[in-house]
């Protein structure tokens, strides 16, 4: 009885969700505008939006022509700036994570800086967002009357210094998650970020055995 009103009252929360995505929809050009404008008047006091004058930036055509194209390369100076703790260099708020990736163009790892607000505004955002377009189509779901099955990557959160952080970025939102989630998932973070693989599978069939499943999450690969 329980979980079925756990299931009830999530999957009510998430419907409601739909109207919203349905004025992206409709209007995709000025939620695209806004966006951008917010982000600019958010970041204006930074060093990037003193050098390249956030505050005068009033359509996507001034953006375009005042900010330059940059790859990793161009960005990393400032990027390790970032990992030895200093702030407000391209974001307001504190930059303490960064998401570890295998170099593509080079052989060097990627260490790509990630805020509290994009862990929030796009990574959780865009959960909530699949989620309510599957109640919606589904509205009898069952899917929160148990529990969803964890498989993040095999990478541990490592200290660069005092204050930040890298890992793989399955592992940096695992270590971010709303405490609800923590609720509604199984194993815990602990266990879904072993690093040996066979080892964390082993562990997982140990504690999932006895909970009730209804969904499996995370990184495709490691599925």
């Amino acid at each position: 009885m329980k979980l079925k009103l756990v299931n009830s009252i999530i999957s009510w929360v998430m419907k409601k969700r739909i109207r919203q995505i349905e004025l992206f929809i409709q209007y995709p050009h000025e939620v695209q505008y806004e966006g951008l404008q917010r982000l600019l008047n958010f970041a204006r006091g930074t060093e990037w939006g003193k050098r390249y004058y956030f505050s005068e930036i009033d359509s996507y055509e001034t953006f375009q022509s005042r900010l330059p194209i940059n790859n990793y390369e161009s960005l990393s100076p400032e990027i390790d700036r970032l990992r030895s703790g200093e702030q407000n260099i391209m974001w307001p708020t504190e930059i303490k994570w960064f998401a570890k990736s295998s170099g593509t163009t080079s052989a060097k790892s990627k260490f790509i800086p990630v805020s509290q607000e994009a862990l929030e505004e796009c990574h959780f955002n865009t959960g909530k967002d699949m989620l309510s377009i599957y109640c919606n189509l589904y509205p009898e779901t069952q899917l929160f009357s148990g529990k969803s099955l964890v498989m993040a990557g095999s990478s541990n959160i490592n200290q660069l210094n005092d204050r930040s952080y890298y890992g793989d970025l399955s592992a940096i939102l695992v270590n971010n998650l709303p405490f609800v989630f923590d609720l509604l998932s199984t194993p815990d973070s602990k266990v879904a970020l072993i690093e040996d693989f066979e080892k964390k599978l082993d562990r997982i069939s140990d504690i999932t055995i006895h909970e009730e499943v209804t969904s499996i999450a995370g990184v495709p690969s490691w599925t």
